[in-house]
């Protein structure tokens, strides 16, 4: 009887035991069900955080840098235990088309902008340039001064439309234009002064033998128009500007000095960014108000091979100092001149003139009045004959100094022919003896 109780004991510590191996097992699978819930709990909040995170900052982010022109940076995971996922590979897939869509989209309207730029740009140029053709017959045909003196400042401002309705064709890729023959450096400084508003206040050499060649004149007149420009608009009106030829071994530079107040370090970082033409430019990134000059500026240098750089190191009046540097490249050699012999020289030289002249030569063979700058008086060339007591004068080259001591003898020259005049109000030929040349 005694095995009974103890059957019933073991048995029933067996159960017990059983029982409560049971129980652990399923408070193990229960524990490891939870850890796997919390963990998916918590990969759930790491995919809606970095949700969030798409929508409030790597987006932005990829569309402002995009926008700005700045390399597109699809920024870095907010969860890195999300990396090599399926919801990583899935946000990248968006963040790449995004950045495709808004590639396309912005030069699709790069494109439509150019497209209306430049067609704004021929319709206003070509009525411009019909402008200037009615202005310039009308001061070759009209001598009367008070009608000269009105017309001529409209002509200057058509100029000065004209030239920058180039400079915004230049950014939106037209050709300049205006092929032209070899021109000195100084004309083509000269056509540049006479492209802007204030060119009286600016000072040029007076000589410099170098010629710029035929197909990168209007490029390297344009760019310098805009320069000088620029230099007497951000400098006091009753300052000068001055312009110098320095030459170099390999080209020659052209160096604009204004008296200014310089620039900030970020203006001139941006004036080199884009002078370099290094940057493409889009019109659609443009600020506002845009700034047009030294973007056709750097576009010209990009196209045609010369170089631009500000500094305020070397400035002569304290301002900026803006040298354009034209490679060999650019130049061409002087024309030839034709020596004339002795013989025909001293016949132009003391030849003396017809009693009949026609006026209707003289109107379109007439003299300029030469400014001191050196550029000639638009309007003021002589509607008449040349009186015909006076001999004529022997041409000079354009870059032939005079022989020395001309200076005197041309004094007395005209005192002498001064002095003839008022005694003799009615001068019949001159003599031989009268023409001789002073000392």
């Amino acid at each position: 009887m005694t095995l009974i109780p103890d059957a019933l004991l073991w048995a029933t510590s067996a159960g017990c035991a059983a029982t409560g191996a049971a129980a652990l097992f399923y408070r193990a699978r229960w524990r490891a069900v939870d850890t796997r819930a919390a963990e998916a709990a918590q990969r759930a909040a790491a995919r809606d955080e970095e949700a969030r995170n798409l929508a409030q900052s790597r987006l932005p982010g990829l569309v402002f840098a995009l926008q700005n022109g700045t390399p597109p940076s699809h920024g870095m995971l907010l969860h890195p235990s999300l990396a090599n996922t399926e919801t990583a590979a899935a946000y990248e897939s968006v963040l790449n088309q995004v950045a495709q869509l808004l590639d396309d989209t912005s030069r699709r309207a790069e494109a439509a902008t150019r497209s209306a730029v430049l067609a704004c740009v021929r319709s206003v140029q070509s009525l411009v340039y019909e402008q200037q053709g009615s202005i310039t017959r009308l001061l070759d045909t009209e001598h009367d001064p008070k009608i000269l003196a009105l017309v001529q400042p409209i002509d200057h401002t058509a100029s000065q439309l004209a030239r920058r309705l180039q400079i915004l064709g230049v950014i939106a890729g037209m050709w300049p234009g205006r092929q032209r023959d070899d021109v000195a450096l100084l004309d083509a400084a000269r056509g540049a002064m006479s492209r802007i508003r204030d060119y009286t206040r600016v000072r040029t050499p007076r000589e410099s033998r170098h010629y710029v060649a035929g197909r990168f004149v209007e490029p390297v007149v344009l760019a310098l128009a805009e320069l000088l420009d620029n230099a007497a608009r951000h400098s006091p009106p009753s300052t000068p500007v001055e312009v110098k030829f320095v030459e170099a071994h390999q080209g020659v530079s052209v160096e604009i000095h204004d008296a200014g107040a310089g620039m900030s370090l970020e203006a001139r970082q941006e004036a080199a960014r884009r002078l370099s033409g290094q940057t493409p430019v889009r019109l659609t990134e443009l600020r506002n108000p845009p700034s047009f000059g030294h973007l056709g500026v750097g576009e010209l240098a990009r196209q045609y091979g010369f170089r631009v750089q500000l500094d305020e190191d070397h400035s002569l009046h304290g301002g900026v100092r803006a040298v354009v540097f034209l490679p060999h490249a650019l130049l061409s050699k002087p024309p030839a001149r034709t020596e004339p012999s002795a013989a025909s020289e001293e016949q132009t030289a003391y030849a003396a003139p017809a009693p009949h002249i026609d006026t209707s030569a003289t109107a379109t063979a007439g003299e300029y009045e030469i400014a001191p700058d050196g550029l000639a008086v638009r309007g003021a060339r002589r509607a008449g004959p040349r009186p015909a007591e006076r001999p004529a004068r022997r041409p000079l080259a354009d870059s032939e100094p005079p022989p020395p001591g001309s200076g005197r003898g041309l004094a007395a020259f005209v005192q002498g022919t001064r002095a003839a005049q008022t005694d003799s109000p009615q001068i019949s030929t001159p003599s031989p003896t009268s023409e001789e040349s002073p000392r």
